[in-house]
């Protein structure tokens, strides 16, 4: 089955068309074409992103990808055309329904409508470069194309804990099997992405914070500072962070002679930069707070794998942590190729493709809310 995708649901727009063929157990999938225009320059003075101005970019954006799809592929092959219907920005997402029913009326295609959240964790069975199984994690440029490639589904063992992290969601579920899962638990209040880039911001690092906070991370201790890991102890799955939030800006009041830049410490010694070890330290705490109940899931409902997915996915700390304590645990760790963490329609076709199989289906009205 071709699969022509499109993903508007933040701010990035996005086709794709994929090959997928095979069944619930050997689903594979071929990528033809991934194309990706990303607004994070001009969402960047605004510190994070602006429904209307992202609505504006898919605008101007859909029909300049499709220019190009049309040039690489005969869009008469195509057997369905995928859309996300939420969750997202409601602008956003209206962009990509529209556009997609557009399609499918001009080429005479049936059109469907696909979970963001579910493309985000089927994302595991798509093409990758390296064995992002292994604790020896690398991180390519996640908007490298990767036209061309093609690889057989992943051979997840059931029952798996997926770990879904990403700007707007923080998400831990059961799957039973590939299709069936439950939602263990999610966040409180802030998704553990948003939260990256609020310290971020309160570090003045640029936006989007995530991987300012991994790269100045890299030359701080992550043990200078002790901030909490919310809910660690606690019994359920659900998450927040909102504290560890509020302990970071706390500290900077705290020991900083002001919240501005330079955010400097004065001591005996003179003064230096530590933003490396508060973005260390924080990014300890977070990475904890995921790992420990990601684990605790896993040996409680005895899964044999854990998989993740969502742009948080992405930060090499937290892939690294959970692939050693998987590797200690005996099970399998499973972690998408990074150029389809960040969002992307390669997945949309992914999630399209498998809820074909199962006849499972998703309105194409737009859902900002929709969940898992």
């Amino acid at each position: 089955m071709r699969i022509l995708a499109i993903e508007t649901s933040c701010d990035e727009t996005a086709l794709s068309v994929v090959d997928a063929s095979g069944g619930l157990e050997n689903s594979r999938f071929e990528v033809l074409e991934n194309l990706i225009i990303s607004q994070i320059d001009v969402h960047r003075p605004w510190g994070g992103v602006v429904p209307n101005l992202a609505k504006r970019e898919h605008q101007k954006n859909l029909p300049k990808l499709f220019t190009k799809l049309k040039e690489r592929i005969n869009l008469t092959s195509i057997d369905l055309v995928a859309v996300t219907s939420g969750p997202g920005l409601a602008p956003a997402l209206w962009q990509g329904i529209e556009f997609a029913k557009k399609i499918g009326e001009e080429y005479n295609k049936p059109v469907v409508g696909a979970n963001h959240l579910e493309g985000h964790l089927y994302s595991v069975l798509l093409p990758r470069k390296q064995d992002t199984a292994s604790t020896k994690i690398q991180t390519p440029n996640p908007k490298e194309s990767i036209s061309g490639m093609e690889f057989g589904a992943w051979n997840l063992e059931f029952p798996a804990v997926a770990l879904l992290v990403s700007g707007g969601h923080t998400i831990l579920a059961l799957f039973k099997s590939l299709t069936e899962y439950e939602k263990l638990g999610e966040t409180r209040d802030d998704a553990v992405g948003e939260v990256f880039d609020k310290v971020a911001r309160m570090l003045e690092l640029p936006y989007p914070g995530g991987p300012e906070i991994e790269r100045v991370a890299k030359d701080g201790n992550p043990k200078a500072i002790d901030f909490p890991r919310p809910m660690i102890h606690e019994p359920s799955y659900d998450f927040s962070f909102s504290g560890l939030k509020t302990a970071v800006l706390y500290h900077l009041r705290d020991h900083s002679p002001a919240v501005t830049t330079p955010l400097k410490i004065r001591g005996a010694g003179g003064s230096y930069d530590q933003r490396a070890d508060i973005a260390a330290s924080f990014q300890a705490a977070a990475v904890d707070v995921l790992t420990q109940k990601t684990l605790r899931a896993a040996n409680e409902f005895a899964a044999r794998s854990v998989f993740i997915g969502g742009g948080v996915a992405m930060n090499k700390a937290l892939r690294h942590e959970l692939a050693k304590k998987c590797q200690e645990e005996g099970l399998v760790f499973a972690a998408p190729d990074n150029a389809y963490n960040t969002d992307n329609a390669v997945m949309i076709a992914a999630a399209a493709y498998i809820n074909h199989l199962t006849g499972k289906t998703y309105s194409m009205e737009a859902q900002p809310n929709l969940n898992l």
